[in-house]
């Protein structure tokens, strides 16, 4: 017992205060101090957790401050994207306010991949719904289904049909969005001047790409977002701005016309294309502007390059003896020939530089008025030689070529033009004959309306106005530069309606209007050398020809045969060829415009019984005169039977009627065939037919160039 109190009494004393709460326990001559131990273990704790905080709070004090910038912009990007809307392009019109192309809504399918859990799947689903998915279409769709992001395209501006569809199967995140898309509600009319727009909603061609900055408006942008759970939901940040309307110089009717006739003509005679253009003469307006082959902009991404190039303004050409108007307006304007000067071109050709050049025809002694009329190459170089390389090429510049001036047609092609300095004797004698030089359409169109309008170039003008805030701004006339005198060009508009009346455009003639113009036929450059097959046929003229309202330029490219009394005979020259399309372009533009008859205006239709009707002067010279004479007389009661080929029908029957014949009429346009046959004895009373159509499918004989 005593043992156990003296223990007791140690152990006290061991634990008792005062000993700085350690507890010693000798073993042998160790002693362990456990609350110093457990001191420094909490210290080494704390230390490290000091150390710890302090690292997150300098990595927070990073990534807050200077990373800040670096994390937001991730952040933002795993969490939202701004997605540009499109504007409502604004409209196009005509004159008249006939629409040429407008917007309509259209749905673009989206995605968001993180909401998509199988995208194969998605991506066959999508497939079946569209009208057309090609495997490759199919695998870009899985790989964009397949990424991370919070916003992907699936298919833009696809039809009603099929955004119903998709909608229908109503797909894990797959979405809607509208979009404008470009609509031609008149398809190919007017295509190359239009252009067409991406889709994108930018311009790509034509119009569309010049004005691009006005029509396409100020885009807006729609936020897509993503929540905690990576739901996804847009908002409009901004609305798009629609933009401005544009007015055309262009008046649909006489576009419809230009190329139905630009398209009757080149399958009549067999050529590869063409190319038309239609300007007022007194304002540079371009009224109608065609290529053929043409195409649709709705569907432009099924064109082929040749269909979607502007051959008006595109692609030049050596104009032949058109340009022969430019070497006449020089030869007057530096008075180094008079009108009625006599040259002799009886030889039927002229050697130059050691290179024989004949004439299409061959003449004995020519006026320098004949010299245009009847396309005399031989004459056109005599002059052409007389002016010399400066004065030449000083009108040639003066006309327009060499130079694209038409801030509405970028495209445009400046042409070629030879300078001074490199023409030699040879390359003077085939500029001035239409040779050594390319133009455009255009620039041709341009240059023979100086010469209507009084001779000051004009720029051709394609946008009339533009329409923006309540706003009309037009644009205005404007003048390059005075080509020519008014003196000398009205002395030419003397001698070019000659050319419609008795030269080589005698096909080329109006009934009731006076027709200034010239025919051009030259041969094409093939691998260095002219072709003896392939040519460019062309006429240019304006109608009426002293107070004109329309020049035209018909341009055939490549013309090979036509049916001519049911056998296909070889057919290229401009008289033949293009003068032919002139004229019914012109007929029906000048309906159209109701301008009046210049020459014999035609009576009414209803006239007084009591009245003499008028007679037929017939050329005993040929069947078919030039243009029904009138003049008041009595019926014819037989005789040789007229020529009524080429003639319209209404004045097909006022002949037909004046001989007391019985006429039957099949088709419409102009005469084609005719029975009894020009030249045979009719009496009063007999039967006759008269077989018509809109183009030229049979010809009796080319007329000169």
């Amino acid at each position: 017992m005593s043992k156990l109190v003296d223990a007791s009494s140690r152990l006290r004393r061991l634990i008792a205060p005062g000993r700085s709460g350690a507890v010693k326990r000798q073993r042998g001559s160790d002693v362990f101090d456990w609350r110093g131990t457990m001191r420094r273990r909490l210290w080494v704790v704390v230390a490290g957790f000091a150390l710890w905080s302090a690292g997150i709070e300098s990595k927070l004090v990073y990534l807050q401050v200077f990373q800040h910038d670096d994390m937001l912009v991730r952040a933002e990007r795993q969490q939202q994207r701004t997605v540009d809307v499109h504007p409502k392009r604004g409209e196009i019109l005509d004159r008249d306010g006939a629409v040429l192309a407008y917007s309509v809504d259209a749905d673009t399918i989206y995605a968001v991949p993180s909401e998509v859990t199988d995208a194969a799947g998605t991506a066959a689903a999508l497939c079946a719904a569209f009208d057309e998915c090609p495997a490759d279409l199919q695998a870009a769709i899985t790989d964009r289904l397949s990424q991370s992001g919070p916003f992907a395209y699936v298919r833009r501006q696809v039809t009603p049909e099929e955004a119903r569809r998709v909608a229908d199967r109503r797909l894990q995140g797959v979405g809607f969005l509208k979009e404008n898309r470009r609509y031609y509600p008149n398809k190919a009319l007017g295509a190359h001047l239009l252009g067409f727009v991406g889709i994108d909603n930018q311009g790509l061609s034509g119009i569309e790409s010049t004005y691009d900055a006005e029509i396409s408006g100020r885009p807006g942008k729609i936020l897509v977002q993503t929540d905690a759970r990576r739901r996804a939901f847009s908002r409009i940040e901004r609305p798009p701005t629609a933009g401005a309307t544009l007015e055309l110089t262009i008046d649909k009717y006489l576009q419809h016309i230009v190329e139905r006739e630009l398209r009757s003509g080149i399958r009549a005679y067999g050529a590869d294309a063409g190319a038309v253009v239609m300007l007022d003469p007194l304002t540079g307006e371009v009224l109608a502007l065609a290529s053929e082959p043409t195409f649709n902009p709705n569907v432009f991404r099924h064109a082929s390059q040749p269909e979607l190039r502007n051959r008006a303004v595109q692609d030049i050409y050596e104009p032949g003896s058109t340009f022969k108007v430019v070497t006449a307006s020089a030869a007057f304007e530096e008075q180094v020939v008079e009108p009625d000067e006599m040259f002799d071109v009886s030889a039927g050709a002229i050697r130059v530089g050691g290179d024989r050049i004949p004439d299409f025809h061959v003449y004995d002694q020519l006026s320098f008025s004949d010299v245009l009329v009847k396309s005399s190459n031989v004459g056109a170089i005599l002059v052409g030689l007389r002016l010399g390389p400066e004065r030449l090429s000083r009108y040639v510049r003066r006309f327009g070529f060499g130079e694209a001036h038409s801030h509405d047609l970028p495209a445009e092609s400046p042409g070629i033009v030879t300078p001074p300095s490199k023409l030699t004797e040879r390359a003077l004698a085939s500029l001035s004959m239409g040779y050594q030089v390319a133009v455009t359409p255009l620039q041709m169109a341009a240059a023979v309306a100086a010469i209507a309008n009084g001779g000051e170039l004009l720029e051709p003008r394609v946008v009339r106005a533009v329409h923006q805030n309540g706003r009309r701004a037009e644009s205005e006339r404007r003048v390059i530069r005075r080509a020519i005198t008014r003196e000398t060009a009205a002395e030419l508009t003397t001698i070019m309606e000659q050319v419609s009346q008795r030269g080589t455009a005698r096909r080329a003639q109006v009934p009731g209007y006076t027709v200034a113009g010239k025919t051009g036929t030259s041969e094409k450059l093939i691998d260095g050398r002219y072709s003896d097959t392939d040519h460019n046929a062309s006429f240019v003229g304006f109608v009426p020809s002293r107070r004109p309202r329309l020049v035209i330029l018909v341009m055939v490219d490549t013309p090979r045969s036509a049916m001519v009394n049911g056998v296909r005979q070889r057919v290229y020259t401009g008289g033949a060829v293009a003068a032919p399309i002139f004229q019914r372009i012109a007929e029906a533009a000048l309906r159209h415009l109701a301008v009046p008859p210049t020459v014999n205006p035609s009576p009414a239709v209803l006239v007084d019984r009591g009245r003499r009707p008028r007679a037929i002067a017939v050329s005993t010279a040929s069947p078919r005169p030039p243009a029904v004479a009138r003049a008041t007389g009595t019926r014819a009661v037989g005789g040789p039977m007229l020529d009524l080929r080429g003639m319209s029908a209404r004045e097909a029957l006022e002949a037909t009627a004046w001989l007391g014949l019985a006429a039957r009429v099949e088709g419409d346009g102009e005469v084609v065939r005719q029975d009894p046959a020009p030249g045979a004895a009719v009496e009063r009373g007999d039967a006759t037919t008269l077989w018509l159509r809109r183009h030229p499918a049979t010809l009796d004989r080319q007329v000169g160039q």
